[in-house]
């Protein structure tokens, strides 16, 4: 990380201002108590359960110089920072003053960022675009559910770190000599303000579907969530570049006309800038043909599944706006390889059949990972699907009729079940599949389902993606979907010794 020994700032340097215009020397800045130290800044948020300022008196016992907190937070914290001698920072927003707080302490980002949001596809576009620019001999990055990918690496805990974590990576990877970075922008990081402060040069927008209503509560909140990421976070002189195939593209259009933002539109639709026109399926691929600026082009994707054509094509999208030729961009499309855990081949049996993992955890992403996979397919098409507990429950459901309405076999299993009981979990799943196969162990249905496939059929595993683990209580057991197929594969084909 940047070496921050000896390094302290005051807090007007740091764009905060005190009550009583109170000054005070920052060592180190954190969201939580327990990582105070001497001369640190406390930041006492607001939470779900509790309110960050019932830690404050912990933080100013280890050492903290200053809090920052909400009007609510000052009331429980100003008697314990005047009795510490503490600056005391109320704001409106104190997420967001930490956010900016963050960028200021940090300082060095790369220089040229990108952000993309949506439902489903920001791993992918991400990934797509840290690919191309090194397939241009850029120094690049990809933030999000699969860590810190490229050619600097690091894990991450969250697919939107919190902004301290954040403006850390970012500000390490440009130490490290990264000049380009992707992130994803979840809706949870954009409404608690997480990407606040990153310097964008333009930012994207995938899709909207249902996901995470037991975070947002509705449609409405779970929208405004991901268009502040052109409302307000991307800079005035970035480019939005949108899918307007989205029933929700012409609404996020109008949030980045209405600031007067640069707009590039992505998408199959009459009109688009950059317009996929044709797709050509094989079992390994497909070929597209697309138009930019009056010109036609033909590429050669070596990805599964039709929406991984818009997926590239945003991406692309995303790096001609931050100034990149748009032929040399096109060149490199032919190179791209998939994500791994999203439409990844994870083995193929003796018999041609194949089996892929992907991250699917929606109705939307289920049925359209299914759907771009039938033309790949010449056989039947399997699918393993379940649903995560302590999670949105109105989707289980729709999970299972996903999968039977696109699918010609479907098994339900198990998830990351977390704090519920898995049968209950799955039972809920199963009333939009009811003529679905139930295997709640899954490794169990893994082998089940590879066990169906026949010369020409594939199966789709999906939920879980690159995940390595599977929640069960507190618990998180090792578990790999994509290498649990493999041994499946092996055991059945007669390959393992």
């Amino acid at each position: 990380m940047p070496d921050e020994t000896d390094k302290t700032r005051s807090l007007l340097d740091l764009g905060l201002h005190a009550r009583g215009g109170q000054e005070a020397r920052i060592k180190g800045i954190t969201a939580d108590s327990r990582a105070v130290r001497e001369g640190y800044l406390f930041a006492a948020l607001p939470g779900v359960e509790t309110h960050g300022a019932r830690f404050a008196a912990k933080a100013l016992t280890s050492g903290a110089a200053a809090i920052l907190t909400d009007s609510a937070g000052a009331e429980i914290a100003s008697r314990a920072a005047a009795a510490a001698g503490a600056a005391l920072i109320v704001a409106e927003n104190p997420r967001q003053a930490l956010a900016y707080t963050a960028a200021l302490w940090f300082g060095a980002q790369p220089q040229t960022a990108v952000a993309v949001t949506g439902t489903n596809g920001k791993t992918s576009v991400a990934t797509f675009c840290r690919q191309i620019w090194m397939e241009m001999d850029h120094a690049a990055i990809n933030l999000g559910t699969t860590g810190v990918e490229g050619v600097w690496t690091a894990p991450l805990a969250h697919t939107t770190p919190d902004p301290v974590t954040l403006h850390r990576v970012l500000a390490e990877a440009a130490q490290q000599g990264v000049t380009h970075a992707a992130m994803e922008a979840s809706s949870h990081g954009l409404a608690q303000n997480r990407l606040d402060g990153v310097q964008l040069e333009a930012a994207g927008f995938t899709n909207f579907t249902q996901d995470h209503l037991d975070y947002h509560q509705s449609f409405e909140a779970y929208f405004h969530a991901k268009a502040g990421l052109f409302a307000r976070v991307l800079g005035d002189e970035g480019v939005a570049v949108i899918n307007i195939d989205d029933a929700r593209g012409a609404d996020m259009t109008d949030i980045a006309a209405a600031r007067g933002l640069g707009i590039l539109t992505v998408g199959r639709s009459a009109g688009a800038d950059l317009q996929l026109q044709a797709q050509r399926f094989d079992a390994t691929g497909q070929q597209i043909r697309f138009t930019f600026e009056d010109k036609a082009y033909l590429a050669r994707l070596p990805l599964i599944g039709g929406f991984q054509a818009e997926n590239v094509l945003l991406a692309a999208g995303l790096v001609i706006a931050c100034g990149a030729e748009p032929p040399r961009v096109f060149e490199t499309l032919d190179h791209l390889r998939t994500v791994r855990g999203r439409m990844q081949l994870a083995a193929t049996r003796e018999n041609g059949a194949a089996v892929f993992v992907d991250y699917a955890h929606t109705p939307d992403a289920v049925a359209t990972a299914l759907k771009a996979m039938r033309p790949h397919v010449m056989g039947r098409l399997i699918a393993i699907v379940g649903a995560g507990g302590d999670r949105d429950r109105t989707k289980r459901p729709l999970m299972g009729q996903a999968a039977a309405e696109n699918a010609d076999l479907v098994i339900i299993t198990d998830d990351n079940p977390r704090s519920e009981d898995p049968a209950v979990i799955r039972q809920a799943v199963m009333l939009g599949a009811p003529d679905a196969l139930e295997v709640g162990d899954r490794a169990e249905a893994i082998l089940r389902g590879v066990d169906a496939l026949g010369p020409g059929d594939a199966l789709l595993i999906a939920g879980k993606g690159h995940e390595t683990g599977q929640t069960v209580g507190d618990a998180i057991l090792p578990f790999d979907d994509a290498e649990q197929a493999s041994v499946a594969v092996a055991a059945l084909d007669g390959r393992l010794a």
